[in-house]
């Protein structure tokens, strides 16, 4: 196998800026844009009626206006919006690591409450539909415990998710009988 001079990959990359320099040479690059007073006939800007990469109503990520349902609709979030700030006010005590509302995932980096300093939790939440429902939110919860100067993964009790689903569930409940009142 022969090896290249390493200068050989410089006079490549020069080569091929000179040849498309050359190129260009013959194109007009100059652009002319419309300026803010720029109009057609019917007096509107010429770009027409200005749309949203969000949607028609833009984002929302609790409901939108004069929305009396429990979807998510056409906000762009394929969650339910109570379940989400739900979730959000529950675990509002640890430290967030990652909230992706539009996947419905909630990631809390680890806490350690004061009063027991050698274990901290960690909580992955996630948000599985649009409605609300009982099945709508999992939660899962990861233990560790101070031995010596490492952490080591611990067991939790099952019924410790579920407690936590069941207060998401019961703030989120709270949140939709709230919004209909409004």
């Amino acid at each position: 196998m022969m090896k290249r001079p390493r200068y050989a990959l410089g006079l490549s990359i020069a080569a091929g800026a000179l040849l498309l320099t050359g190129c260009a040479d013959g194109i007009k690059t100059e652009a002319k844009y419309p300026s803010g007073y720029d109009r057609n006939i019917t007096g509107e800007d010429i770009y027409g009626k200005k749309e949203s990469v969000l949607g028609k109503d833009g984002f929302s990520i609790f409901g939108g206006k004069g929305r009396r349902d429990n979807s998510a609709g056409d906000n762009g979030i394929d969650v339910n919006s109570f379940l989400w700030r739900a979730s959000l006010d529950t675990v509002s005590f640890m430290p967030l690591a990652s909230a992706d509302p539009f996947g419905g995932v909630i990631l809390t980096d680890w806490y350690t409450a004061e009063e027991a300093p050698k274990e901290r939790f960690k909580l992955n939440v996630f948000i599985l539909g649009r409605e609300l429902r009982s099945d709508g939110v999992r939660v899962r919860v990861f233990k560790q415990v101070k031995k010596g100067s490492n952490w080591v993964d611990s067991e939790t009790a099952p019924e410790t998710a579920r407690e936590l689903e069941d207060a998401i569930l019961t703030r989120a409940r709270q949140l939709r009988v709230v919004k209909l009142a409004e």
